[in-house]
């Protein structure tokens, strides 16, 4: 009876977020690791709003992924979770990746060392592949491009001090971030989205609700950090330049990022237009 009763509630727990995933479909694979942070880490790597999602389980290695069939695919999810660390039956982690896991999460890599995966019929399950070729350069310029293309429209928006215009540029960016398809970054870039993206999404929702411009320059401070983090591991293919306002922020400073190396300083715009310096060119 007690199993029972933990059966219903682990089933009533899965199907409200089920629900919300509209095209879904499920599917049982191999999925390696160890422990209990191991099944938080590979859960949050599969897991996109209304998307996909997975549920992990410790004993068996196995994860049961829910996705939309017309959002995206198993491969894309189980791109994600190699990318986080974890070995599946289709891509393997990267070594880096792997080896940044936590020491109690390091299982043993069968299929790195050439071992068959136990689950289902291994005959049927193709060899793990290396998961760094998979990327190409073009997919990842063009998903980021468009993210750092309405940043620095933003930015102008509030060097010319016009806070209705910052407040429809913030829109634009927050639209450019929600239609990044993670799946098609490069494994640094990847990493550099999966660190940033929530608080870039967050900031730019503050940001597009209002026209106050002292709301909006506060807000583009943490913004902007975010980017620069974003900016360093993105391959843009142009130089970016990473500006400073020693005055900005009651006197603590800020950073901004610009495409130019003439200082125009988003936070004081006509006001202290020249305001700051140059400290690093992001190649």
């Amino acid at each position: 009876m007690k199993s029972l009763l933990m059966a219903v509630v682990a089933i009533s727990a899965i199907l409200p977020v089920t629900a919300q995933i509209k095209n879904a479909v499920t599917e049982k694979v191999k999925v390696y690791g160890n422990c209990s942070m191991c099944e938080e880490a590979i859960e949050k790597a599969a897991l996109k709003k209304k998307i996909s999602r997975a549920v992990w389980n410790r004993d068996s290695k196995t994860a049961a992924i829910t996705y939309d069939n017309t959002k995206t695919t198993l491969d894309a999810v189980l791109k994600s979770i190699a990318l986080a660390g974890y070995d599946n039956e289709k891509f393997l982690a990267p070594d880096e990746a792997y080896n940044n896991l936590p020491g109690c999460c390091q299982y043993e890599r069968e299929l790195k060392n050439g071992q068959t995966a136990s689950t289902g019929n291994p005959a049927s399950i193709k060899p793990a592949v290396d998961i760094a070729p998979i990327y190409e350069d073009t997919n990842q310029q063009n998903q980021l491009k468009s993210v750092f293309d309405a940043y620095f429209r933003l930015k102008d928006a509030l060097v010319n001090s016009d806070g209705k215009n910052a407040a429809a540029k913030a829109k634009d960016l927050n639209k450019a971030l929600n239609m990044v398809q993670m799946e098609k970054l490069q494994k640094d870039a990847h990493a550099g989205w999966m660190k940033t993206s929530a608080s870039l999404k967050a900031l730019t929702e503050k940001m597009l609700a209002t026209e106050d411009l002292a709301q909006l320059r506060f807000q583009f401070i943490s913004l902007s950090g975010n980017m620069y983090e974003l900016a360093k591991v993105a391959a843009l293919g142009s130089t970016v330049y990473y500006q400073f306002c020693p005055m900005a922020n009651n006197g603590k400073g800020a950073n901004w990022l610009s495409l130019e190396n003439n200082i125009r300083n988003p936070y004081y715009g006509a006001e202290m237009l020249t305001c700051g310096k140059t400290v690093e060119t992001i190649q």
